[in-house]
């Protein structure tokens, strides 16, 4: 047969999947320290769910183990979690007429390497600042976090305005600028500036461009062409 089909598990194997899933969790949430809360909060609030809301969707998501690389010495770069729309299948749902499963789009938050999964929503990311372990005491200094919105896969709109209303301020206020002593008067910090500048302002006019397109349709020139006779013909056509 060529049309996919649902597998349906027997009810033992359900419960045993489900009894796996639950100590699974229960494992994972005596791993949750410090650190962990840290993100969480950060989350929560960026996101605008209760920390015990997040806390169960990180304990889980298949992607659990990201979070220790993330917080292992040399270990992973930034740590991603997407917030948006899923379809999930319903959990009392019943088989259709075609034999597959009812199921509905959900919010749900979950951790993403950034590549594989289509982003349509709300992105809150982690980056580390230096190779140094992640602890209970420096995760606030060693780790930066933001967020930015791309509600309904709007991702310049969304990359623009967390460029324009945090990012640039941030800088543009910034008073340390490492071995740069002048800070803001130096004429490289003042030219990398006016190239974030513009680029935002780039990011503004493509998003504008793409608004303003006009879609062309496809035309099957065929049926006009192929009784064409007298000139009338041709001008009817025209």
């Amino acid at each position: 047969t060529t049309g996919k089909k649902s597998v349906v598990l027997p009810s033992e194997t359900k419960k045993e999947l489900a009894k796996q899933a639950k100590v699974t969790k229960e494992e994972r949430r005596a791993q949750i320290d410090e650190r962990h809360k840290y993100l969480i909060s950060r989350l929560a609030d960026g996101i605008g769910l209760s920390e015990q809301q997040v806390e169960e969707a990180i304990i889980s998501d298949d992607k659990f183990q990201l979070i220790e690389q993330f917080f292992a010495p040399t270990g992973l770069k930034k740590l991603l979690f997407f917030y948006q729309d899923v379809l999930q299948q319903r959990s009392n749902a019943s088989l259709k007429s075609d034999g597959s499963m009812n199921s509905l789009l959900q919010k749900k938050l979950f951790i993403t390497m950034g590549s594989t999964e289509d982003f349509t929503g709300a992105c809150a990311f982690f980056l580390r600042t230096s190779d140094k372990v992640i602890t209970a005491s420096n995760v606030s200094q060693e780790v930066n976090f933001g967020i930015f919105d791309c509600t309904n896969g709007n991702i310049l709109q969304g990359l623009e305005f967390f460029l324009s209303q945090i990012m640039i301020p941030a800088l543009k206020s910034q008073q340390n600028w490492g071995a740069v002593k002048e800070g803001l008067k130096n004429s490289q910090i003042q030219d990398f500036l006016y190239s974030v500048d513009k680029f935002v302002d780039n990011l503004s006019s493509s998003s504008q461009n793409i608004e303003d397109k006009i879609q062309l349709t496809k035309v099957d020139i065929d049926i006009y062409l192929s009784n064409l006779q007298s000139p009338s013909d041709y001008i009817t056509a025209g």
